[in-house]
């Protein structure tokens, strides 16, 4: 897919971070947006400041943890536009606890598997049949991680981040393979970004009541580590630099979608584990 001007593009996450990045991307290619996220606030006012440089957008709140609401988004976006032609699974939450992996709670599993990966799933479920019809050219680019392909035991991101975020890369690598033997004009990318200037350490401000977990105060990191993530994180990747680089990737279509060449020796380590059969290195 090389020409998006007049196209329409669903973009989950849309209200901060890569997702907002992305909107504004696809208004520069003058495209008519569908903006998705929980964030209600943040989602009108990204609704505003896009419409304000020329773009055609409409917001939708959404949880795409919740069937019901993925199902809904995707009814109102093939109403209103008949068609759409890029999807952007984009919607991502991670934990913040000092936590190995077996003192993770029950409600942390369910919050960070609903949002990463059953999001993921239900986009494509509700999405992609309805874009098959089309017959047009289209793409989706799901959103995983580096951690989707690199081993680590960082405590800080916990086991359901990177549960969820290799099971993101496994199924984008099911779904290209699926569409390229049916010979479709539909195309997949999988973004696996590193370090980016984004929100993604305040991702609690989202988290639904009813999974709020009880023991969270225990478990919370400590306020040096905290300082010291949000420091990195504000001298990493522009969120717009990310978004140039998925729209070349689409244009190339191009499946993996590394943001910094820097991991690509600590995936290359991953392989060689796996194939020598040892242990997963730490890589913090």
């Amino acid at each position: 897919m090389k020409v998006f001007k007049g196209k329409v593009a669903v973009v989950t996450g849309a209200a901060s971070g890569i997702g907002r990045a992305l909107a504004e991307k696809c208004v520069q290619e003058d495209m008519k947006v569908i903006l998705a996220d929980i964030e209600g606030n943040s989602l009108r006012k990204t609704q505003e400041e896009l419409k304000d440089i020329g773009g055609e957008v409409l917001a939708i709140r959404t949880d795409v943890s919740q069937s019901d609401e993925v199902k809904a988004l995707a009814d109102r976006a093939f109403t209103t536009y008949g068609e759409v032609h890029l999807l952007f699974n984009n919607a991502g939450v991670m934990g913040n606890k000092e936590q190995a992996i077996w003192e993770r709670t029950l409600t942390d599993w369910q919050w960070g598997i609903g949002v990463n990966l059953w999001g993921v799933i239900y986009g494509i479920h509700y999405f992609v049949p309805q874009m098959l019809e089309q017959n047009s050219e289209g793409h989706i680019v799901n959103t995983a991680s580096i951690a989707g392909l690199i081993s680590s035991s960082s405590f800080i991101s916990g086991g359901e981040y990177r549960t969820s975020k290799h099971g993101v890369v496994a199924l984008t690598e099911t779904l290209a393979l699926d569409l390229e033997k049916r010979g479709n004009k539909l195309k997949a990318s999988i973004l696996c970004p590193g370090l980016v200037n984004t929100r993604i350490m305040e991702a609690e401000r989202n988290r639904p009541k009813t999974l709020h977990d009880k023991l969270k105060d225990k478990a919370q990191i400590s306020h040096e580590m905290t300082i010291k993530a949000q420091d990195a994180l504000q001298a990493a990747m522009p969120a717009s630099e990310v978004a140039k680089m998925v729209f070349d990737a689409i244009r190339q279509e191009k499946f993996y979608i590394l943001t910094h060449p820097e991991v690509k020796p600590l995936v290359q380590r991953r392989m060689d584990n796996i194939i020598h059969g040892h242990i997963p290195v730490d890589i913090f």
